[in-house]
């Protein structure tokens, strides 16, 4: 963008290593001499298998600086763990975190657990001198992530590096889209829309599942996809998202609840239990600089499946991003000739784009699994450099610090919060 003058910006500290070029292929005595980094992955189920898709396919598509090994899986039912360990090629599985982190054959820790475990799991990790990769948000309150922060700042001291998995920055349109407007493409950024639109909960006999549960999942609709497109503004803007003013509701307030093997306990279960997070979650943002952002996150829009959309707009122009048609931007010139303005699409399946080179021709297409992929790249790659990975807890603490502030406003009839006065700082 062509103004980056504010006190308050992330774009310094939000640049993710990509690959524009495949690298030049090592020799067999240079990979005899890589570094060696065995991950332990904590937690299974949907985050679980994706995570296992990037481990397992990063080694192999990209010329990683260090050879990863998937070592083990854990969970906390023996046989299902097992089970995914074999499916997924995880060499071996194991029912205690806390045994497993202790191991001096781990190097690297991933976290995708629900919220509530992710700062005991994350700090432990850390203290112990594993490099560790958590699922977002970073936790369930801000206290949780200031503390995760806290011990991820220490760590670094130690070489230990930590960071957030925000895997939509790692989608190559969404590199790009944050790429052009760093290059001033669309001009100032005067406006944001985004929204996160899911569906799978209109049924209202869809059961009881541990996201439905505050002491579980932190929040609802908000956390769980909102903290996708607080992140995603903040990434492709540079700019951190100041005060907001929001509502939050809960559409469907008690569900079934789950029954044997499937709860949270595991154990049989009749009646229904009450639902204590949002549902659909709908605030306006003020970001640095003064740019108003608008922001929709709900799982009561009926017929969106998974519709991740922002739209930034510039005195120059728009860019526009939609994840149901990932391989594409849309563009808009300003200051093209009046007789040729309008949407441009943008497929970005170019090798010049954003990790794309590692991949297939131009218009084959990549998916949503392969920012797993490139979270692993860059993962890897920082651990390799001695350098902080973004985005890094402090990111995630920032993210951590807007979700409060949404909170606090609709509980106070949608007043204007203004979010923590460091939290852009500190990132």
């Amino acid at each position: 963008m062509s103004e980056h003058s504010t006190p308050r910006t992330l774009s310094e500290h939000s640049t993710p290593r990509t690959l524009s070029e495949r690298s030049t292929p090592r020799t067999l005595s240079e990979r005899s001499e890589t570094k060696r980094l065995r991950v332990a992955m904590i937690g299974h189920g949907f985050m679980g298998a994706a995570h296992s898709v990037g481990w397992r396919q990063a080694p192999r598509m990209f010329d990683l600086p260090a050879t990863v090994e998937m070592a083990v899986l854990v969970g906390r039912n023996a046989d299902a763990v097992s089970a995914a360990a074999a499916k997924w090629g995880w060499a071996e599985s194991a029912t205690d975190w806390r045994d497993v982190i202790a191991r001096d054959d781990i190097d690297v820790v991933d976290i995708v657990t629900p919220g509530d475990s992710h700062a005991e799991i994350a700090i432990a990790a850390l203290a112990a001198g594993k490099h560790v990769l958590c699922e977002k948000p970073l936790a369930n309150t801000v206290a949780e992530a200031e503390a995760m922060a806290d011990a991820a700042t220490r760590a670094a001291g130690r070489g230990v590096r930590a960071m957030v998995g925000f895997t939509y920055r790692r989608v190559p349109a969404v590199t790009l889209l944050r790429d052009l407007i760093a290059e001033g493409v669309i001009g100032t950024v005067q406006q944001v829309r985004a929204a996160y639109r899911q569906d799978w909960l209109v049924d209202p006999q869809m059961p009881l599942a541990w996201r439905l549960q505050k002491e579980h999942a932190g929040s609802g609709a908000l956390g769980d996809i909102g903290a996708h497109i607080i992140d995603m503004t903040q990434f492709v803007t540079g700019l951190a998202v100041e005060s907001v003013s929001g509502t939050m509701d809960t559409i469907v307030k008690e569900r079934p609840l789950q029954g044997a093997g499937s709860g949270l306990s595991g154990t049989a279960a009749e009646g229904v239990g009450q639902v204590t997070v949002d549902d659909v979650a709908i605030f306006t943002g003020r970001l640095a600089g003064g740019a108003l952002a608008s922001f929709e996150a709900t799982r009561f829009a009926t017929g969106r499946k998974n519709a991740l959309t922002i739209e930034v707009s510039g005195d120059k122009g728009s860019l526009a991003f939609d994840l149901e048609d990932l391989n594409s931007l849309q563009l808009y010139d300003r200051t093209a000739p009046a007789d040729r303005q309008g949407f441009t699409r943008i497929l970005v399946t170019e090798s010049q784009h954003p990790y794309v080179s590692a991949w297939w021709p131009a218009g084959h297409m990549l998916g949503y699994e392969h920012g797993f992929s490139h979270q692993v790249v860059d993962l890897v790659t920082a651990i390799a450099e001695g350098a902080d990975p973004h985005p890094t807890f402090d990111e995630g603490l920032s993210v951590q610090r807007v979700l409060d502030a949404v909170e606090r406003s609709s509980e106070n009839g949608s007043a204007w919060v203004r979010v923590a006065v460091d939290a852009a700082a500190s990132v």
